[in-house]
């Protein structure tokens, strides 16, 4: 775990762990589209983050305890996971989104994907917790679904995407 905050202000707490942009781009990547080796970070990240940044960023957050990491040994890929307090940063995600939707362009695949989260409450931000806790922490899902929170937002995005091909 990372030093005590400077303060005892929650907002600065947080703000310690999660204030630059790379840390919430990282966990994004993770928690949103399944992104959990290197070299998938590095490659596939819309942001274009460079190897040292992404490097650095997953070591601050296995420190600060939001990340874990199997050691499958030589050769073989690491496997980053989310832990429990960063699957309960969905929320924050959903309303951070939710923000930039209003306030700053977004492309429209990511649009109608932060739209739907948003609309969908704290049910579906429930929902999409308890399917990351099966992916990442295996525990199992409470009751069987039609189709999970991360199909819907996939296809949300692909109709958006269709709408402006």
């Amino acid at each position: 775990m990372l030093d005590e905050p400077r303060s005892g202000c929650p907002v600065n707490a947080a703000v310690e762990v999660l204030g630059d942009r790379w840390s919430l781009i990282v966990l994004r990547d993770i928690m949103f589209t399944n992104r959990r080796h290197f070299r998938t970070l590095l490659r596939e990240s819309e942001e274009a983050i460079a190897s040292n940044i992404l490097a650095s960023r997953l070591r601050d957050l296995l420190a600060a305890g939001l990340l874990t990491r199997d050691d499958p040994g030589p050769g073989r890929r690491v496997t980053y996971s989310l832990t429990e307090p960063a699957i309960e940063l969905v929320p924050v995600m959903a309303e951070l989104a939710w923000w930039g939707v209003r306030h700053r362009p977004t492309y429209p695949p990511m649009r109608a994907k932060a739209e739907l989260l948003y609309d969908g409450g704290p049910r579906m931000w429930q929902q999409f917790m308890e399917e990351l806790r099966e992916q990442h922490l295996g525990i199992p899902l409470p009751t069987a679904r039609p189709s999970t929170v991360s199909e819907q937002l996939d296809a949300a995005g692909a109709r958006a995407l269709a709408a402006i091909s």
